[in-house]
């Protein structure tokens, strides 16, 4: 059983900053690929940032030049340090981890609970 929790959410006023963990935990050999997704109210989910176990980013044109994605292998961890926050940024944000449980070739998908940012104007 694998579980990702998502911290540090929060309320912010516009131009305010913060910053989102996620820790994988459980039975893991490997985690590949991680992302960030969010899904503001009233909308369907989509992609903020990726990042590879290598450290390659990739980043929605949203949070291009305000959202700096990062992650820590040893820890399992990744971190989203979002600057220059807008209204818009206000959504549910969701961690995914493409994991791997044993060392058998197959790699599982992996969702966190959320964690709520909401941005005042």
């Amino acid at each position: 059983q694998v579980q990702l929790v998502e911290s540090g959410g929060g309320l912010v006023q516009a131009g305010g900053s913060l910053r989102l963990s996620c820790a994988a935990s459980g039975t893991i050999f490997r985690v590949n690929t991680m992302a960030w997704y969010r899904q503001p109210p009233g909308k369907q989910r989509e992609l903020v940032a990726t990042i590879t176990t290598g450290g390659e980013t990739n980043y929605a044109d949203s949070a291009k030049g305000r959202f700096t994605v990062s992650r820590d292998n040893a820890k399992n961890s990744m971190y989203l340090q979002m600057n220059s926050l807008k209204p818009e940024d206000t959504a549910a944000y969701y961690c995914h981890a493409v994991v791997a449980v044993v060392d058998d070739g197959r790699w599982y998908s992996y969702w966190g609970q959320g964690t709520q940012v909401t941005v005042s104007s």
